[in-house]
């Protein structure tokens, strides 16, 4: 299968479902990340005194030793306008999504659950943007099978201290994949990639809370028992 990952910014993968695609590609399924933004405008910038544009070059290059670490089929960082995504037409943002999805051809495309976890409106952005592509497209795109949402579950969301997180309920899950611990390591390891966000990551003791589980809600779709691969049931 092939599977496309759409995100924001760069660390999104790492924070969130590293050792699943790391898993997923030891499967032998092929893994591509879009990423649309160099997320220049993170304020660990002026710790470095970079500029916006030499700390989105900065954090490009920390994502080329991710995407060797966890053996991805491929990935694309775009330059849309970090903590802009708002400000544009959300039209150029739905162009930049179907063209990947087109080059591609995926089976199943990821991204954040409507409430992008943290809450930061780029995440909230990138849910809509997605969602409304992938609808237009898959009337057409007969290789398109499925929409998931990366979230967490409201337990975990409640165990983190450092920043405001928000997870999805129960009955809102409908699939739990489970890695090993290669890919928990591996997903440490991208982690370690992002050499500028050292302190952020350490702080929010992100790396003690990977587990093997990782849960997803599927765009209109509902399971129960939960899927235990984002693959199972496509039709």
């Amino acid at each position: 299968m092939r599977i496309l990952y759409i995100f924001p910014h760069p660390d999104d993968e790492s924070f969130g479902v590293a050792h699943l695609m790391s898993k997923q590609r030891r499967d032998g399924h092929d893994v591509y990340l879009l990423t649309l933004t160099k997320g220049g405008a993170t304020k660990q910038r002026h710790k470095y005194g970079y500029s916006i544009e030499e700390m989105g070059e900065v954090r490009y290059k920390e994502m080329l030793d991710v995407e060797k670490v966890l053996n991805l089929s491929g990935m694309n960082v775009l330059d849309l306008p970090d903590s802009g995504l708002k400000e544009m037409d959300p039209r150029d943002i739905e162009k930049a999504v179907k063209d990947e999805i087109e080059r591609l051809n995926p089976n199943v495309i990821v991204t954040y659950a409507v409430h992008g976890i943290s809450g930061f409106h780029d995440h909230l952005i990138i849910h809509g943007i997605v969602k409304r592509v992938f609808v237009e497209m898959k009337e057409t795109a007969p290789y398109l099978k499925r929409l998931v949402f990366f979230t967490i579950t409201e337990e975990e969301a409640a165990k983190q201290k450092h920043f405001k997180i928000s997870g999805s309920k129960p009955e809102e899950i409908d699939c739990i994949a489970e890695v090993d611990q290669i890919d928990i390591d591996n997903a440490i390891k991208s982690l370690d990639c992002y050499v500028t966000f050292k302190e952020t990551i350490d702080a929010t003791n992100i790396k003690q809370q990977i587990n093997k589980e990782v849960v997803f809600e599927i765009f209109q779709e509902q399971y129960d028992p939960k899927l235990k691969s984002l693959f199972e049931n496509l039709k």
